[in-house]
């Protein structure tokens, strides 16, 4: 079977890792972005219903993978209508397309482990867990999640995510460990004093490699399983882990001796002190499991930034992307 997957949010950090993953290791599967900025000739907005559906017709994808959306919680926070807008009315207008066109077509949504919100004091989360958000973009997120597994029932063949926190080379600094790495790397190329600033670190979070993240997508979009109501996987690698950890693991790294300073403009309010996530029911049917090293992604996205820092002097030209996982 020729598989043709239309990808939401291919220009983004996990669009990019999904697009050079199928591109190494799906050969003939033919992939299509869809959205601004992402290389179409008539550039569409997942909120223009008409522009989406025209799309969907002209295309007639065997699967479409939804990564598109208002993803900082802190964008959301400073845009909630337009986080609705885009979360929410964008999702309908893709899901309902597909439907309408190529009902036989696969939906991957992806949604997020933030829509569990105070659910994730209960350790570790399965998807029977109840969806309690507690800022805006997990509301957004567990409001599109509801709405899919809705549509189901009408028909659609979706299959919903929701991942946790997921890292690697080429996240923007608006993340904490990029925001780490990005900092460190400064330290390095001389450009910053040996002092790094930082919010919260005593919380603990549920860390994966985008590489392995989007596996799960591509595994959904092109493997024989089922779609429906019930087709909800976390995906997660079930291990929490300190952000103070993190931090002491990327300056360690550096090798050079570091301040840590809180920052008070840096602390985000209603954080769950400790998110986790079982994810045994994707390894169970979808035979999906984490394969890189929490200890190479760190190395990586450092790698990363120092390189962006030395591009920046011209000494060296810039990576950009995800790079393969060494294996």
């Amino acid at each position: 079977m020729t598989h043709r997957i239309l990808v939401t949010g291919a220009s983004g950090f996990v669009g990019k890792a999904l697009l050079q993953l199928l591109e190494s290791e799906y050969v003939g599967c033919e992939v299509f972005p869809l959205g601004q900025g992402e290389g179409r000739r008539d550039p569409i907005d997942i909120r223009d219903q008409e522009g989406v559906d025209r799309a969907v017709r002209e295309i007639q994808p065997t699967a479409l993978i939804h990564l598109a959306a208002v993803a900082a919680p802190s964008e959301a926070r400073s845009a909630p209508r337009h986080a609705w807008d885009v979360n929410v009315t964008g999702t309908m207008n893709l899901a309902e397309s597909l439907m309408r066109h190529v009902p036989q077509a696969r939906f991957v949504h992806v949604g997020s482990s933030e829509a569990y919100g105070a659910s994730l004091s209960s350790m570790p989360v399965t998807e029977q867990a109840p969806l309690r958000p507690v800022n805006i973009y997990g509301a957004t997120k567990a409001a599109a999640d509801l709405m899919i597994g809705q549509m189901c029932y009408d028909g659609l063949r979706a299959i919903r995510f929701r991942p946790f926190n997921h890292i690697g080379p080429g996240q923007s600094d608006t993340y904490v460990v990029p925001d780490f790495a990005h900092q460190v790397a400064g330290i390095l190329s001389g450009k910053s004093d040996p002092v790094i600033h930082v919010g919260n670190i005593e919380v603990e979070r549920d860390f994966l490699d985008v590489r392995d993240v989007v596996r799960a997508y591509a595994i959904a979009a092109t493997e024989d399983h089922d779609a429906g109501p019930d087709c909800v996987y976390n995906i997660a690698s079930g291990q929490p882990r300190a952000i103070r950890d993190i931090l002491n693991a990327i300056v360690s790294q550096s090798g050079v001796d570091i301040e840590v300073r809180i920052e008070p403009q840096k602390l985000r309010a209603n954080q769950i002190p400790v998110a986790v996530g079982d994810a045994s029911k994707a390894r169970r049917e979808l035979n999906w499991a984490p394969r890189v090293p929490f200890e190479q992604s760190v190395a990586d996205i450092l790698e990363y930034w120092r390189q962006i820092a030395a591009a920046a002097d011209g000494s060296v030209p810039p990576r950009t992307g995800v790079q393969q996982a060494r294996q």
